[in-house]
């Protein structure tokens, strides 16, 4: 894959695909920058090599209309800031007038164009939408690992039209999960949380196969659990889920599941809260944490780990009545100081977050989506026409 440090961009237009797709809080204001700093050295790179940088990306689903609070401003400041530089933004991302101020760009200025999204090209891959795009430039650079595995006209369309390379920080992530994949440190342990089962699938998959003890909380925990028939009377998952979940090896001495949990019939535990075995659930009850028990067999397992991958929460952790498994589990693995630690996800880093552990991991990847997908050997586009 060629990257960044093999192209000549002095004094050239480059167009950086970044993934600013921040969480916003209730005001519409950054709730966490973390995607924006970890951009920044491959910007500080583009400008000490006297390039002229144009940046874009996503914000949101505003379903290709214009969003007022969906607009790039904040971006613009944050960037401004940390990069201690004037930052130019543009009024939308295509079109005359922005070509115009691509063409005048100077050695070391950057142009941040309007969120792509706001346009419905961007999603469908639209030919003339990645030529519109490509005109603004002569290089193009893919930094935004968090959406590499989309095949949208910024990621998939636009180089076809240009030189092009991989951003410090996407090589960074290819790096540090191939290793994963290819030369782990032994033990190596998988934590699988979370609420979005579909996207857990596959990866669970492939850790049966790689990692020495696969750990499993959220609901994907309470789907397996269900289809083995240990939580009995409960919502059965969808056919697709529990087809692909019969054709795990459930057998597999690997596997950990939550031995013991804790139940309440409401999300925030007003009414009661209560631990219990998966087993003995009542009807009017959900599962919103793992128990005492099963936090002690996985934090036996993790204090011997020499490599952990955790993606998904193993609780409803934004509650206090139900953070215990995350938070210690979190604890836990900050406390293995021989192990090389990883994280992905928006919920778990939310987590670490909480509890001031997001500095104990090595390595907290950009992408959730596109971090699992990548783990579960699955080809990522966004990767793949940078290999061409």
């Amino acid at each position: 894959m060629r990257t960044l440090k093999n192209l000549d961009v002095k004094n050239k237009r480059v167009l950086v695909r970044c993934d600013f797709n921040i969480p916003l809080n209730k005001k519409g204001d950054i709730g966490d920058d973390f995607r924006i700093k970890q951009t920044i050295p491959t910007i500080e790179y583009l400008i000490k090599n006297k390039a002229k940088v144009i940046l874009m990306s996503h914000l949101g689903e505003p379903e290709g209309k214009v969003v007022e609070t969906l607009r790039l401003n904040q971006v613009q400041e944050k960037l401004a800031e940390y990069l201690d530089l004037s930052i130019t933004k543009a009024p939308d991302c295509i079109g005359k007038e922005i070509e115009k101020q691509a063409e005048k760009m100077k050695e070391g200025e950057i142009l941040l164009l309007e969120n792509l999204r706001f346009h419905k090209e961007e999603k469908e891959n639209d030919r003339s939408f990645s030529k519109e795009l490509a005109k603004l430039a002569d290089v193009y650079i893919n930094d935004a690992f968090g959406v590499s595995h989309r095949a949208h006209a910024s990621i998939v369309g636009v180089p076809k039209y240009l030189p092009s390379g991989a951003g410090l920080l996407l090589e960074k992530e290819v790096k540090i999960l191939s290793r994963v994949l290819e030369e782990p440190w032994r033990p190596l342990v998988a934590i699988i949380g979370g609420v979005k089962i579909s996207s857990k699938i596959k990866v669970i998959k492939q850790f049966l196969e790689k990692a020495d003890h696969l750990l499993i909380g959220g609901k994907i925990a309470n789907a397996i659990l269900i289809i083995k028939g240990i939580c009995v009377g409960r919502p059965w998952p969808s056919e697709e889920v529990a087809k692909e979940i019969t054709k795990f090896n459930l057998t597999s001495t690997k596997l950990h599941l939550p031995i013991d949990a804790v139940a309440s019939p409401d999300e925030t535990g007003k009414f009661y809260v209560r631990e219990t075995g998966p087993g003995r659930v009542r009807k009017d009850e959900k599962l919103f944490d793992i128990g005492p028990e099963t936090i002690e067999v996985f934090s036996k397992i993790i204090e011997k780990a020499k490599m952990i991958i955790w993606s998904g929460p193993l609780g409803r952790f934004e509650e206090p009545l139900f953070e215990k498994g995350t938070k210690v589990i979190a604890e836990k693995i900050a406390k293995n100081h021989q192990a090389f630690k990883i994280v992905g996800g928006g919920e778990t880093i939310s987590a670490l977050s909480k509890f001031g552990l997001r500095e104990k991991f090595d390595h907290i990847s950009t992408g959730g989506g596109a971090m699992l997908e990548f783990l579960s050997g699955e080809e990522l586009p966004g990767l793949k026409i940078l290999e061409k």
